[in-house]
């Protein structure tokens, strides 16, 4: 049996003129949501931040916490449940799981809902592209978890490049490789990219950017086929595989730990990365708290020119994270309170209280009317610690971020992360989006993950150097055979009904 860590605080509170809520008793709402981190005891009483939630937005909240690392299988037993909570938090909006319940009518079809600007204005103002991204058979059963896009990118060590006589900031490909290049000869016990068990990140980001589809792609007759039959993602391959004879990527890399990644270049072993381009601050910050660091030493890179001059970037994420499902424990006449609450944590007050707390509680407003903690006090991380560290999963901010007061754009020496700001506005006109996110391939709905296993490894081997060109083609020809030309079969047909429509 998997165990749910319940969290049961009841309040009665009296209703500002400002709520939502028309009745003298709040309105109950129970709701499923990941805890992060597990071990913290969320059982507080007379937490305030829970307080303020149920107060501004009128409801009492019973909060089920499941620990994120079982959150999958929590996700299947809750809806396996006859009495399901009235929201569940999916982190992953596509899972065969979420799809079937939605069918067999375990969910509210909102897709109405989140076009109803007068009554749920801030649902309303999420992008309908991403909203089509989590439907399933073209209806909206969810809001989904803004996150920002395109976000991927790279990031890497400007001092050390600076000591292998790289002073510019790549902005090709070929200005990229010498980088790499460059850093793999730094010393024998050093490489140039940090590349762990988590190879998917790693593998997208060189392959889009040398022109494969992300994922799937759309050729010239309009239909559908898969990244791997591009030949821009042998080319990505053959990037790191030449990247991996040289000594620049960790002959063990499939087996390094992701809990380890941001310790390899804290320890000063990997000099590189192809991943989420805000983690350069959040390093560059670690330095200088821990390592003495007294200038930038990290630079965060997004698209990069092909040798035709264009770019295209891999979006680390399809602008959502998960979504909020509202299930049939609500009734069809309780349903617009529910979704009132969910407009009302969009809004700038909800959203600020769910993502930073309460002013003298979690944060202090300064001078320039940015949030920041005190240094050197404890207290206002102890007590986000106690009553607010996974408040956040309520969140989905689909009409942008409008937290108020805002957090500080900079912290520490350098501008990192409005540089982070900066390049995801520049470049989310060159992210590459997967057109299957929004189709439905029964085939690949229950056999889809061990499908790509297939791919996944086959790209590790021949990047190893383990297996040969033939060995890499032998590998995409069983996954055809295995159920991958079904997949594609039921992709195609799902792909032209929805663009005859």
């Amino acid at each position: 049996m998997k165990k749910l860590v319940a969290l049961f605080l009841a309040m009665v509170m009296v209703l500002s003129m400002a709520s939502f809520a028309m009745a003298e008793e709040p309105f109950e709402i129970t709701v499923l949501l990941p805890q992060f981190p597990s071990e913290i005891d969320f059982t507080t009483e007379n937490n305030p931040i829970l307080a303020a939630i149920e107060e501004k937005a009128g409801v009492k909240l019973n909060i089920l916490w499941g620990p994120n690392s079982t959150y999958g299988e929590i996700l299947s037993t809750t809806l396996a449940d006859k009495n399901l909570p009235m929201l569940i938090a999916a982190t992953d909006a596509r899972a065969p799981i979420i799809i079937d319940s939605a069918r067999a009518g375990a969910f509210w079809d909102l897709t109405e809902a989140v076009q109803d600007e007068a009554n749920y204005p801030y649902l309303a103002a999420g992008a309908d592209s991403v909203y089509q991204n989590i439907a399933v058979d073209g209806r909206v059963y969810g809001i989904f978890r803004s996150r920002a896009y395109p976000r991927g990118g790279m990031y890497y060590r400007t001092d050390i490049a600076k000591a292998q006589g790289i002073e510019t900031v790549p902005e090709t490909i070929d200005d990229l490789t010498k980088l790499a290049e460059a850093l793999a000869t730094y010393s024998d016990d050093t490489y140039a990219l940090n590349m762990c068990s988590y190879t998917a990140g790693t593998i997208s980001y060189i392959t889009i950017a040398f022109g494969a589809p992300n994922n799937w792609g759309v050729d010239e007759n309009g239909d559908i086929y898969p990244a791997h039959k591009s030949p821009a993602y042998k080319e990505g391959l053959d990037w790191l595989r030449h990247l991996y004879e040289i000594g620049g990527i960790d002959p063990n890399f499939a087996q390094i730990s992701t809990s380890e990644w941001d310790n390899i270049e804290r320890t000063g072993k990997a000099f590189m990365r192809f991943d989420c381009m805000d983690n350069a601050h959040r390093q560059q910050e670690w330095f200088e708290n821990n390592a003495g660091a007294t200038e930038q030493i990290f630079m965060s890179v997004c698209g990069l020119k092909k040798a035709d001059g264009s770019i295209t970037v891999w979006p680390q994420n399809a602008g959502f994270s998960g979504e909020i499902l509202v299930t049939k424990s609500v009734s069809e006449a309780d349903l617009p309170k529910v979704l009132k609450f969910l407009d009302w944590l969009n809004s700038s007050e909800g959203q600020t209280i769910i993502n930073a707390g309460l002013e003298g509680v979690t944060y202090e407003i300064g001078e320039d009317g940015h949030r920041f903690t005190p240094e050197g006090d404890d207290s206002y991380g102890n007590r986000s610690a106690m009553y607010f560290s996974s408040m956040n999963q309520l969140g989905m901010g689909v009409a942008g971020n409008l937290e108020n007061p805002p957090a500080a754009v900079n912290k520490g020496l350098t501008n990192l992360r409005e540089r982070y700001n900066q390049l995801n506005e520049e470049f989310a006109q060159y992210a590459v989006a997967d057109p299957c996110y929004p189709l439905i391939s029964e085939t690949n709905v229950a056999f889809g993950t061990q499908l790509s296993t297939i791919i996944s490894d086959a790209a590790v081997q021949y990047i190893a150097g383990l297996i040969d060109e033939a060995g890499l083609q032998a590998a995409w020809e069983d996954w055809a055979m295995q159920g991958g030309d079904k997949i594609t079969a039921e992709y195609n047909e799902a792909y032209h009904a929805m663009m005859a429509e």
